[in-house]
């Protein structure tokens, strides 16, 4: 990478370091049991069945719970299951948890997880999580504790599919995103939109009491504010949600702790593969070779990342290396260009092959990663017009298909299963019932991934998702940039801080103050 000027998290520092801690800013409640936690934005919807952006599944974690979930190695096990039985190929029966409440009081029952599945898989219901369950022909009640799902064929990832959606109770109706009621630690209080989300204890939660008083989730979408606001004191804890260049920062401060961990998620640039331009392999490749991920890491990301490959980190037991690795070449993207008919117009001049739009959220590192990019691209004859939006309306045009080229994040435990492959890649799986936005379509991967998902072989599955992976690096429906190392910055006086890869929120039932730990929580 080149030698660049400062740009504006350079500026960013310098603001952070001259505003004095007397400033105006002032903390949002009184109480010191309450965790003050910084977001970047709001959730989508607090349905967990409909919600699938990173916002409203991390607010999910704290306000749900799933009949399985993942542990610090990405393993499926189980959480309101207290047991999962394959009767045979096609039919699993799952007993629950005796004694799980409701915030409203009932029990958790059978009923409970049959009418969370059933509305899911509904015709006329619409949801990103439904090709997860495409092959659940029936959920029923055996027993009050104990659900029977049939599938239509085997499915060698089903245990991981009850991961998402969360449980719900039978009587949620289309107005229960208004007031969502789960089983997880915490329950909902209000939602003042683009504001905060306020969540109190639930003192019958089924592990256990929360350690702390309630949170309080802070909507601030500036990068310079939540480091701000972090470093004043009136907000307690930003978890993977600050620029680089200003963890270093606050990392100095005497009053702050920074705690680290292995991550899985996943930053990439998705690739509308209908544009006339896209569809072309040579291109994809080439824009592929053209950026320079390693400076990134080095000079953006502050080391606070490892190159990625795809979609299955390398602590997945599924993940292959013998992934193809597109190396930082400019010549070798030049050529490519030059093969697919997009001849450079005047050499190494200001003249353009072609332009392409870059849709991206507005957070500041967004920025300044989409102007290295931008000029990555542009250093071997491609225009990019960097497009910046809020993130709901990012989010928007990408369910909606209009782009040509984005970037997003997969976030938390969505990689932990190979079959996210599927839903991802296969061309079955297009919006609303999928997750493949930029429409890749290959009969080979198609045929792979309907063996793995048939197969309860693990080994004849790592091979068969292994050969997706190889298929798929080369195709470039992504282009994969880098994983994210997991960082919390918090207050030093706040105790109980464990990041799992997945950097779910569900620790956060076991953070609490030290200096308020014999206070009475309110």
């Amino acid at each position: 990478m080149k030698a660049r000027r400062a740009g504006p998290a350079e500026h960013a520092l310098v603001l952070l370091a001259l505003i004095p801690a007397s400033g105006c800013l002032h903390r949002p409640v009184q109480d010191p049991n309450v965790i003050v936690i910084g977001i970047t934005s709001g959730p989508n919807n607090l349905d967990p069945r409909i919600g699938s952006d990173d916002s409203s599944q991390k607010v999910g974690q704290l306000l749900f719970s799933s009949l399985m979930t993942l542990d610090d190695h990405l393993r499926v096990v189980p959480q309101l299951a207290e047991r999962i039985d394959n009767l045979d190929p096609t039919t699993y029966v799952v007993t629950i948890r005796r004694g799980v409440r409701f915030h409203d009081g009932h029990e958790l029952t059978s009923a409970d997880v049959v009418h969370t599945f059933r509305t899911l898989l509904a015709p006329g219901f619409i949801s990103p999580l439904k090709g997860a369950h495409r092959l659940v022909k029936s959920v029923g009640a055996r027993a009050r504790y104990a659900i029977v799902f049939s599938l239509t064929e085997p499915f060698g990832s089903f245990p991981a599919s009850l991961v998402l959606p969360p449980i719900v109770p039978d009587r949620a109706d289309p107005s229960f995103k208004d007031h969502p009621i789960g089983t997880g630690p915490y329950r909902f209080v209000r939602y003042a939109a683009d504001d905060f989300i306020e969540l109190a204890p639930f003192d019958d939660y089924y592990d256990g009491r929360p350690r702390n008083g309630g949170l309080l989730l802070r909507i601030v979408p500036d990068d310079i504010m939540r480091g701000l606001e972090l470093r004043k004191g009136t907000m307690d804890l930003v978890i993977n949600d600050l620029a680089p260049d200003i963890i270093v920062q606050l990392e100095r401060e005497a009053s702050l702790q920074a705690v680290r961990a292995p991550g899985s998620d996943y930053q990439y640039i998705g690739v509308n593969l209908r544009d006339p331009i896209l569809r072309d392999l040579r291109v994809r490749q080439a824009l592929a070779y053209a950026i320079d991920c390693n400076g990134i890491i080095e000079h953006l990301r502050r080391r606070l990342a490892t190159p990625a490959v795809g979609l299955i980190p390398p602590t997945s037991w599924a993940f292959d290396p013998r992934v193809f690795a597109f190396t930082y070449d400019p010549a070798r993207a030049r050529r490519l260009l030059d093969d697919a008919g997009y001849s450079d117009p005047d050499g190494d001049g200001p003249a353009l092959r072609f332009s392409l739009s870059l849709k991206v959220s507005n957070s500041e590192f967004n920025r300044l990663q989409s102007a290295v990019i931008q000029q990555n691209l542009r250093d071997v004859g491609v225009g990019v017009d960097v497009r910046l939006y809020e993130f709901a309306t990012l989010y928007s045009d990408v369910l909606a298909g209009n782009f040509q080229l984005f970037t997003l994040q997969w976030s938390g435990g969505a990689m932990a299963d190979p079959d996210i492959l599927r839903r991802v890649f296969h061309s079955q799986q297009t919006p609303p019932n999928g997750l493949n936005r930029g429409y890749f379509s290959d009969p080979d991967v198609d045929r792979l991934l309907d063996a793995a998902t048939a197969s309860v072989d693990e080994q004849e599955r790592r091979r068969l998702f292994g050969d997706v992976q190889e298929i798929v690096a080369k195709e470039v429906p992504y282009i994969s940039l880098w994983t994210k190392t997991n960082v919390a910055v918090a207050q030093r006086g706040l105790d109980g801080i464990r990041l799992t890869p997945a950097a779910d929120f569900l620790f956060l039932k076991d953070v609490f103050r030290a200096a308020a730990a014999g206070q009475t929580a309110h």
